[in-house]
């Protein structure tokens, strides 16, 4: 692993693309922002599978893979772009599965409830729930963590625990931020509940996702050939860091204000902000281009 807290800046993919045989690609703030699509990150990711390699496309999204394949559809994402497609939500239900037919509340909306296709769980009310499995807030146009208080502080005197879906605590939808899954198992965990999270920054989506990678190419890849590419310092750096992988960090997406001009980011800034977040990247670049 090459990352350091003073990567140098690259204007695009191409120039580090030879030396590695995949890519594990964030989606949300990387290759659109829940309203459009950035044509030139699904550039440069078609233009380095055309050059051979694989691009897992790796995200949060507590909806199985099938979903988030038809949502970037209708976003302009063309297949072209990449070769797989691994969620939290993919993750999220092993979990789940394992959990039998609890007795489970779930927090998030209706459109959601499809992560729970084929298991055995038991959908309860509130009151009479042994597990809480959260995908998000229940109308997050509007909600935020703190209309949660009352209900965490619940849960955790009955010492339900919690299996959340979407590690996320914000993303961009659009202009705006909207909260996500995270920021309520993030809350829970500081009162003393007990939360269990797949995604990113954990290990089981990486797993998952490089077990892909080699499935597709038909035998192992060397981590030391593999970099990930992301916007999110606490869970697409965090969890490639941890995982012994190189970052391209994208810092043009959530953490876009850390930098000066967006277009143009100081280097000196973003190198003192991953000193201060403990992090790394080989490079980085305001938006992913080829």
């Amino acid at each position: 692993m090459t990352n350091t807290t003073s990567p140098i800046a690259v204007s695009g993919l191409s120039e580090l693309a030879a030396q590695y045989r995949a890519v594990l690609c964030d989606v949300w703030g990387v290759i659109h922002n829940g309203v459009r699509s950035f044509a030139p990150a699904c550039d440069a990711l078609a233009r380095y599978r055309a050059q051979g390699g694989i691009v897992v496309l790796i995200t949060n999204a507590p909806r199985t893979s099938h979903f988030i394949v038809e949502q970037m559809g209708t976003l302009g994402v063309s297949p072209d772009c990449y070769d797989a497609i691994v969620t939290s939500g993919d993750v999220t239900r092993a979990l789940l599965l394992e959990r039998g037919s609890a007795k489970t509340f779930h927090v998030g909306s209706e459109r959601e409830k499809t992560l729970y296709e084929g298991l055995d769980l038991q959908f309860v009310g509130e009151g009479d729930a042994d597990l809480i499995s959260c995908t998000g807030l229940f109308d997050d146009t509007v909600e935020t963590p703190d209309d949660y208080a009352e209900r965490l502080a619940a849960w955790h005197r009955r010492g339900l625990p919690m299996i959340c879906a979407n590690p996320d605590i914000v993303v961009e939808r659009g202009d705006r931020f909207v909260w996500c899954a995270g920021s309520l198992a993030e809350r829970y965990k500081a009162i003393g509940g007990t939360s269990y999270v797949a995604g990113k920054p954990n290990a089981p989506i990486y797993e998952a996702a490089l077990k892909k990678a080699e499935a597709i190419r038909g035998g192992p890849i060397a981590r030391d050939t593999v970099i990930a590419i992301g916007d999110g310092a606490p869970t697409d750096l965090r969890g490639a860091c941890d995982q012994n992988l190189d970052v391209l960090f994208v810092t043009g997406g959530i953490h876009s204000a850390s930098f000066g001009p967006t277009e143009a980011p100081e280097a000196a800034a973003v190198h003192r902000f991953l000193a201060e977040k403990d992090l790394g990247a080989r490079a980085f670049v305001p938006h992913l281009t080829w």
